[in-house]
């Protein structure tokens, strides 16, 4: 490890290594760059503990195509992240998403963003209740007003295959990863100079780059900046039904999609099982390092839910749980990226509120352009700029699950 680096990146899950990534990649960067990661393990990292998604049907338009490009990233995987001789694949599964509206406001919400979703070239179709029955005969349709369904672009991969893929990439490339946690950031008046490492060790930088996802607030307030990024629970439930309806769609080759149900509850087949989760009551922000799952959603929201929605849900059985956290913006939940308007060294991708892992490869391409060209060559992603937050100007993402 050097004394000084030109960039200092804080966090090294997918956010953190999709930037080195970018760095090292790039020709027209001949910088140093060091990754700091405080859990090399990623045991409790948000991209190990996702529900691993990716999708177009979001409710702004840079979110869409920050998914269309992460499907691409995801199918060049092989290509982009060789290292002598291996060639890792993600495993994607295009199974699409299914969003589901029984309520006026809700209709309306899919409506919205159906037409952001179309405008961006997304393959999305409004579906009412009779076209959702024939496609899904297992749903109980009978309160559904419209259904929303990605027709390609939509599913699930390898989460920690993507991050390790970047990283080790980035390392084959000069990118030196560490394993140790930043507990200070040195300042002086607009600028960002270093950090301090809780081995005690001082590094000097000429950019600092926020990626330490739900730690995103902490890791600001080291450099006297605040920032709207706390962590928040959420537990997913993996169930063996007795009666499972996969294989028995119409559309898809008989794929069942990651379903969200008007409740908020989500569901999507994994192997012979499935996944399911949703959004606790309350959703209060808990300690950094509390990752107890919430034991009472099944009994209380998930198993209702999916019973109600489908009699191939009515026999369950939980194989497994676990907990992690989602790097929460509670401004307006969308990400935050770039640089902050009066400390212009230190760059932000922060706040992704559960969207992280399939965002993390167009993300760290957008902050890899600002610190090598000065701005966005390839997506604009300035409406995700900090300084919203200063003019409250909020960008809401709508369609978080």
């Amino acid at each position: 490890m050097r004394d000084c680096y030109d960039v200092v990146i804080v966090g090294g899950a997918v956010m953190g290594a999709s930037t080195a990534f970018w760095l090292a990649t790039n020709p027209d960067f001949d910088g140093s760059v060091l990754v700091v990661e405080r859990d090399p393990s990623y045991a409790t990292a948000s991209t190990a503990l996702s529900a691993s998604g990716i999708r177009v049907q979001f409710s702004n338009t840079a979110n869409v195509r920050i998914g269309q490009f992460g499907l691409e990233f995801i199918q060049a995987f092989p290509d982009l992240m060789e290292v002598d001789g291996d060639r890792p694949g993600l495993g994607y599964h295009p199974g699409g998403y299914l969003f589901l509206a029984n309520t006026d406001e809700q209709v309306r919400i899919l409506r919205e963003n159906h037409a952001v979703q179309r405008a961006a070239g997304a393959e999305v179709e409004l579906w009412d209740a009779d076209k959702l029955k024939w496609a899904f005969p297992h749903l109980n349709t009978d309160d559904i007003l419209l259904a929303s369904y990605g027709l390609k672009g939509e599913g699930w991969f390898d989460n920690t295959g993507l991050m390790m893929g970047a990283r080790n990439k980035a390392k084959a490339l000069g990118v030196d990863f560490i394993a140790d946690e930043v507990v200070g950031i040195a300042r002086e008046g607009n600028r960002v100079t270093g950090v301090t490492l809780k081995s005690g060790a001082k590094v000097g930088a000429g950019t600092v780059v926020n990626a330490a996802g739900p730690r995103g607030g902490k890791v600001a307030a080291m450099a006297g900046i605040e920032l709207p990024v706390e962590p928040r629970k959420r537990t997913i439930f993996v169930f063996d039904s007795a009666d499972s309806p996969e294989g028995t769609a119409r559309v898809n080759d008989g794929r069942l999609p990651l379903m969200v149900d008007p409740s908020g509850v989500w569901t999507r087949p994994e192997g012979r099982y499935h996944l399911v989760g949703g959004v606790p009551d309350p959703d209060v922000t808990p300690a950094y390092d509390d990752f107890e799952p919430g034991y009472t959603e099944w009994e209380e929201q998930c198993w209702p839910a999916l019973a109600e929605r489908s009699p191939n849900f009515e026999a369950l059985k939980v194989v497994r749980y676990w907990a992690g956290h989602y790097d929460y913006n509670t401004f307006d939940q969308n990400g935050i990226v770039g640089r902050h308007p009066e400390v212009t060294n230190f760059v932000f991708q922060n706040g992704f509120s559960g969207h992280g892992l399939q965002q993390g490869p167009a993300v760290g391409r957008a902050v890899m352009e600002l610190i090598v060209y000065g701005g966005y060559r390839s997506l604009d992603l300035s409406d995700m700029r900090y300084e919203r937050i200063a003019e409250n100007k909020p960008f809401l993402e709508q369609a978080i699950v």
